[in-house]
């Protein structure tokens, strides 16, 4: 391979991308790699003497054999256009002197009695992991094969009008929406307690099995056992209740005994640890992907996962989940669907429809709250800013406790909403929503959480006409009272980084950007108002859908299966209930 590239040094490209220093186990053979990949950053020619001379002034050229051992390189090579092929050599037996190591680090961990099995079972992975990740990285490709694989794409779509393209939920009118689950997107399906999140997530689990699609179902909230039950409710019709209480007649044997089978026979890998945390899906899903292949992957719920690390907001570690649930969304090339569980927010409005802003988990600001934007040295209402993206706001750097400025990603309004006007020992003032967040020393709460002998962050240096400069950026001030402020239009900023900024003079956090390509929210009326006329009829209210049409569409939520069908064909023995 060396020789190759020796002997044309445009085949170099053909192995840039995927070989690495150490790939190589031979020492010197590693040494003249580098040296060529020295050359090559340094946009310098590549030939027999620049290399000769590149190792020379690293005081390598003795120690790789001198000149004579780079020549024999380029004599000993057989053809210099199989540089890929020879390079893709190097790398495989790479890879197999790595899984050995890695065998070695497993057994030996695995002998230590005093590691935690669990602990050790992590680090195994780990070490496998570590070795094949490589292989799941993507490379440059010219526009001409992206275009090419997007015709046929458009081209099999024109001839199967009729089919939906992308893993089938079951469920007709929203299959027709988002034409079915899309291989790279996160969908997230939110809702209040009580609406059947889990639910639904169960019976699109089932529908897309039967489709023979391959899913892995993550339960953070149920157990193994409680979801098998849940299939075979919705495949028996047999109420969950008869199930879990072992009260069935013969009929329900017959078909208790043929829906286990059947259930048995799908595609279905099911996960009910507790608390997992991101690393371990990812983990776990590229285990399955490479083993069984994997067509969907659903989580329930997104708030009950973890992250590796540690932090005293949470809205931002539910910001770091959601990312990498798009990542490995990516990654594998399947959708992810991630259930979510939405604030009371939704429950203190006339209308309890959800609508994007409660799923930010962030709360609001009243439109004439003002915020200092540095590079015009003036402060501008919140209202004002609603539909800009690029410009800069003050916000606190909570690792040094300094004010610096900030790009805001998006400003947006949320809607007409209740507020309180929130009132520090300074005389500092502003109208908020309650569960907007406000940095207090004992990290951000809400300010529903909030009380009079609570201190909260004020910037001690305030920018714009009131300008006064103290010792230290930020200054702990009592909270002097918490007031209802009637309803107003409310407004917030996203601030990627910080995840703050400054308005009227007050320390606020700010509204978390949705990794997600959809948004799905479930909402029945009966389950607030018993005589609702929507009787079970469920809404699923697309509210965004990156690559499509947003919209509503009607279910039918049956509570003694647990399911949700077909608003148009729902097919029940209501006897048996």
């Amino acid at each position: 391979m060396l020789g190759s590239i020796l002997i044309n040094p445009e085949a170099l490209y053909e192995v840039l991308s995927f070989l690495r220093v150490e790939d190589f186990f031979i020492v010197r053979h590693a040494w003249i790699w580098e040296a060529i990949l020295n050359l090559h950053e340094r946009r310098d020619p590549l030939d027999y003497l620049t290399l000769v001379n590149e190792l020379e002034q690293q005081g390598r050229l003795a120690d790789t054999g001198g000149a004579a051992y780079i020549l024999s390189l380029i004599n000993k090579t057989p053809s210099a256009l199989n540089a890929a092929g020879y390079g893709r050599i190097v790398e495989r037996m790479a890879i197999r002197r790595r899984l050995i190591e890695a065998a070695g680090r497993i057994a030996r961990v695995a002998h230590s009695e005093e590691t935690d099995i669990d602990e050790v079972i992590n680090r195994s992975e780990q070490a496998i992991f570590e070795v094949t990740e490589r292989r799941l990285t993507r490379e440059l490709v010219p526009v001409s094969q992206v275009v090419s694989d997007y015709f046929d794409h458009v081209s099999l779509l024109a001839r199967q009008q009729e089919d939906v393209m992308g893993v089938p939920t079951g469920f007709v009118d929203l299959d027709r929406l988002l034409g079915g689950m899309q291989k790279s997107d996160l969908l997230i399906v939110a809702a209040r307690p009580g609406m059947g999140k889990s639910s639904w997530l169960n019976s699109v689990v089932l529908n897309a099995a039967r489709n023979r699609q391959r899913v892995a179902l993550f339960s953070l909230e149920m157990s193994n056992e409680q979801l098998v039950q849940r299939f075979v409710s919705a495949e028996t019709h047999i109420p969950s209740h008869k199930l879990r209480e072992g009260k069935l007649d013969e009929r329900d044997w017959a078909q208790f005994v043929a829906a286990t089978q059947r259930i048995g026979e799908l595609p279905i890998y099911l996960d009910d640890t507790p608390a997992l945390s991101t690393q371990e899906l990812r983990t776990k899903a590229r285990r399955l992907y490479l083993e069984y292949g994997l067509d969907l992957i659903m989580i329930d719920y997104l708030q009950l996962m973890t992250t590796p690390y540690r932090s005293e907001n949470r809205v931002q570690e539910i910001s770091f989940i959601s990312r990498s649930l798009k990542q490995l969304a990516r990654e594998l090339n399947v959708p992810v669907v991630a259930a979510a569980q939405l604030s009371r927010a939704v429950e203190q409005r006339t209308d309890k429809r959800p609508v994007l802003s409660d799923l930010r988990e962030s709360g609001c600001l009243g439109g004439d709250t003002l915020v200092y934007l540095p590079r015009k040295g003036h402060h501008v209402p919140i209202r004002d800013l609603a539909g800009g993206v690029g410009f800069e706001v003050l916000s606190l750097n909570t690792q040094t406790w300094k004010l610096q400025t900030s790009t805001v990603s998006n400003a947006f309004c949320t809607g007409t909403k209740p507020v309180f006007r929130l009132t520090t020992q300074l005389g500092r003032t502003i109208r908020a929503t309650g569960n907007h967040k406000f940095l207090t020393l004992g990290g951000w709460r809400r300010l529903d959480e909030l009380h009079g002998n609570d201190h909260i962050a004020l910037p001690r240096t305030l920018e714009g006409p009131m300008a006064q400069t103290m010792p230290d950026d930020v200054h702990w001030d009592k909270i002097r009272s918490i007031e209802p402020d009637g309803e107003t239009d409310v407004y917030d900023l996203t601030v990627p980084g910080p995840s703050n900024f400054v308005a009227n003079n007050i320390i606020v956090h700010n509204s978390i950007e949705q990794d997600s390509d959809v948004v799905v929210f479930i909402y029945r009326d009966n389950y607030y108002n018993a005589e609702s006329p929507e009787g079970n009829r469920a809404e699923m209210h697309i509210a965004k859908h990156r690559n499509g049409p947003t919209g509503t569409v009607h279910l039918v939520f049956i509570p003694e299966l647990t399911q949700f069908q077909n608003a148009a064909a729902v097919n029940i023995d209501l006897d048996r209930l």
